[in-house]
């Protein structure tokens, strides 16, 4: 054997095939500096679908991937399971105004009356709040028209410090009511809260009132207002302004309560079971008027509407 490793190994002879060996694929009679280097076969990929090519959100009850504009379509419904998953304040009046014609309330701005720090001041804590949704408070006042009728509308937006409720969403409620009462139009109302906010202290407690009052005030003029109880409304914002409708409609499985379910576990020390505190609980025990799926929100609120409004040729 040669000792050069760039001699060659002879290959027998074969005096009937003529054949070289870079033709026949035979790499014995090269060296392996010259051999061909084998092709990389490129491997075949699936091609992407919509969901791993456009934002897409998780569906927290089935955890099935749908892609946002999927969900805009279906108004947030899950495809699949039939989830009700969250809408923005500002999503929702727009999907249930035919025209908007206006906005109240934007001329109020927090405060910090208690100079309030709990893990951080409560002015960062606002900013942040800002900062994350686009909005400056937890409560958005749109008003204009539902098909023919002209309605004054209110939505929580619960992203923004789990829409709380201080001293400008009362502000903010209570124009909206007095616009309704001057006008004498509905007020709509779209409730998803954590209750009174702790930060403005008994500054919040009070908006309990002041919007209990408003609603008071709708109530002898004969003003219909109408409650949309979404996922979750708890604590002072359904001790008053959440429970005051003269019809209150409520999303499936939306959780509606004072207190939250593991405090009232452990004053009663018992354990509650699945519906407690659900939109269907409540339904079957009086407190709210009807269940509505969100594609029937919009005709089931116009058709209550029209018919406290005495509009003619509605069919309810």
């Amino acid at each position: 054997m040669a000792n050069n490793m760039t001699d060659t190994i002879t290959k027998p002879d074969t005096n009937n095939d003529s054949t070289s060996p870079q033709q026949n694929g035979n790499t014995a009679g090269q060296s392996w500096f010259e051999r061909p280097i084998p092709g990389i076969k490129q491997q075949l990929t699936a091609q992407l679908t919509a969901v791993e090519t456009e934002p897409s959100t998780k569906c927290s009850s089935c955890h099935s991937i749908i892609t946002n504009t999927a969900l805009i379509f279906n108004c947030y419904v899950c495809p699949h399971c039939d989830h009700h998953l969250p809408m923005s304040a500002r999503e929702r009046l727009n999907w249930l105004l035919d025209q908007v014609e206006g906005e109240l309330g934007q001329e109020f701005t927090a405060k910090d009356p208690l100079k309030f720090v709990d893990s951080k001041p409560y002015p960062n804590r606002m900013a942040e709040a800002q900062t994350k949704t686009g909005e400056s408070e937890a409560l958005i006042v749109l008003y204009g028209k539902l098909r023919n009728l002209d309605v004054v509308t209110c939505a929580f937006d619960f992203r923004f410090m789990g829409g709380s409720m201080g001293s400008v969403v009362g502000d903010r409620f209570v124009q909206a009511a007095e616009k309704a009462l001057a006008d004498r139009v509905p007020l709509v109302c779209f409730a998803a809260s954590g209750g009174a906010r702790m930060q403005e202290g008994l500054l919040s407690l009070m908006q309990m009132a002041r919007t209990a009052a408003a609603i008071e005030r709708l109530r002898i003029a004969g003003v219909p207002y109408i409650v949309i109880l979404t996922n979750p409304v708890y604590g002072g914002v359904t001790a008053s302004l959440a429970m005051l409708g003269d019809i209150h409609l409520a999303e499936p499985k939306a959780m509606i309560g004072f207190a939250g379910k593991r405090v009232i576990e452990q004053t009663v020390r018992e354990t509650l079971e699945e519906p407690f505190q659900r939109a269907e609980f409540l339904l079957e025990h009086g407190v709210v008027d009807e269940v509505v799926h969100r594609h029937q929100m919009i005709d089931t609120i116009y058709r209550l509407l029209a018919k406290l409004c005495s509009v003619p040729n509605v069919d309810v």
